[in-house]
């Protein structure tokens, strides 16, 4: 009975398909190119968000979000550098430099302080710092969330709400090290 159960369990999961993050320029485990860092802070890059597409989205989706986050910033609470809500069911792709024109969509104020994209830029001499790039599959169109809600209240809505979530994590270290 107990090798029915396994062999089941591995046959409905080799059939199923999950929810899926991809980029044509950001890799898994690979550094970021400079292209996508900051402009500010100590860093001088061009600060363009990275092409997204993802795909397998789980029955009921009706909409996403999009988070970038450094669990390495030396803050206690990490740092927030994109939140994307409410991304229409429809849409499956953004295209580079998507930041401030990603329609149909609220973009949230990051940790530097402003809408939109702020692209990696890790403190002089703090090493290697990783981008976790997450798609979250939504059951509604509208995350409920106050206009002025922190990043942190965002991401526990996202975590108790989402039907699925997928993560791309990339890695940055600023030039100037």
């Amino acid at each position: 009975m107990k090798t029915l159960l396994v062999t089941l369990g591995l046959a409905l999961s080799i059939n199923s398909s999950a929810l899926t993050l991809q980029s044509q320029d950001i890799s898994e485990g690979t550094p970021m190119k400079h292209t996508f860092s900051f402009n500010g802070f100590g860093c001088t890059g061009d600060n363009i968000s990275p092409a997204l597409n993802w795909h397998d989205a789980p029955k009921g989706t009706q909409s996403f979000a999009i988070t970038a986050y450094d669990p390495d910033a030396p803050t206690e609470s990490g740092f927030w550098h994109w939140v994307v809500l409410d991304i229409p069911a429809s849409v499956s792709q953004l295209v580079r430099g998507a930041s401030g024109q990603v329609k149909h969509a609220k973009e949230k104020t990051n940790d530097y302080g402003a809408k939109g994209f702020g692209g990696p830029c890790p403190p002089q001499g703090h090493g290697m710092h990783r981008y976790q790039f997450t798609i979250w599959a939504l059951p509604t169109k509208t995350l409920e969330v106050p206009e002025n809600a922190s990043n942190a209240v965002i991401g526990f809505m996202l975590n108790a709400k989402s039907l699925a979530k997928a993560r791309l994590t990339s890695t940055f270290v600023n030039p100037a090290n």
